[in-house]
């Protein structure tokens, strides 16, 4: 299987040219679908998601389509993955987004729709792909979040945990001294930066990046 967990989406030519050699074809065929799911419960301004979704414009594939697995059922959105080469789950909340893949019926699928496809995450959308966090780890990186007592299921199909926004002015805790006084974690974490990403084919991870990352207890 084949992975690209970004941190924000096609933000530099590292990040668009990795989508174009992990798709395996030329930019003009491939076929993009965009899941903003986990951006249905968050509050405020998404002018992040209009950003995310011109990114996706200004590349020139072949088409970019848009649904969300939370509005309509699994009839109607697993044809339309499956007829996508690059399947992008957008950022929001990702313990919402865990739940959805797993009640909408995609985690049950998921192994099956990616080998021959491409997942790349954004945000939330590549937190879910490996394992969270512990709770209490997720509380100190995300102080303004609220977290339930049990978290949600992640898809589990990547050996490592992923925070995005590394030295964001949005989000404060994500800095290097903070993140170096984290508790262990039985799974290596990777803390990247809007200009870096991860790279996963068959298990193997790489980093790419035009900017700053952390790879840490790796």
């Amino acid at each position: 299987m084949k992975f690209l967990l970004t941190s924000s989406g096609i933000k530099n030519n590292s990040i668009a040219q990795t989508i174009i050699e992990l798709v395996g074809t030329e930019r003009e065929k491939i076929r993009a679908i965009y899941i903003p799911t986990a951006a249905n419960v968050e509050l405020g301004d998404k002018g992040w998601l209009i950003d995310d979704l011109h990114d996706f414009q200004m590349q020139d594939y072949e088409s970019v389509d848009i649904i969300d697995i939370a509005a309509v059922p699994r009839e109607v959105w697993q044809p339309r993955l499956e007829s996508a080469n690059l399947i992008c789950f957008g950022g929001g909340n990702e313990q919402f987004l865990a739940r959805v893949m797993r009640e909408s019926g995609f985690a049950a699928i998921a192994k099956d729709i990616l080998k021959e496809r491409v997942y790349m995450g954004i945000s939330a959308g590549s937190m879910v792909a490996g394992t969270f966090l512990p709770k209490e780890v997720l509380e100190i990186v995300y102080p303004e979040q609220t977290f339930q007592k049990v978290l949600e299921q992640p898809l589990g199909l990547v050996d490592c945990s992923f925070i995005p926004h590394f030295n964001s002015p949005w989000f404060p805790k994500i800095k290097k001294e903070v993140i170096d006084a984290l508790p262990g974690t039985t799974s290596p974490l990777y803390v990247l930066d809007d200009q870096s990403a991860l790279k996963i084919v068959d298990g193997k991870i790489e980093v790419v990046s035009e900017g700053t990352y952390i790879q840490h207890n790796s």
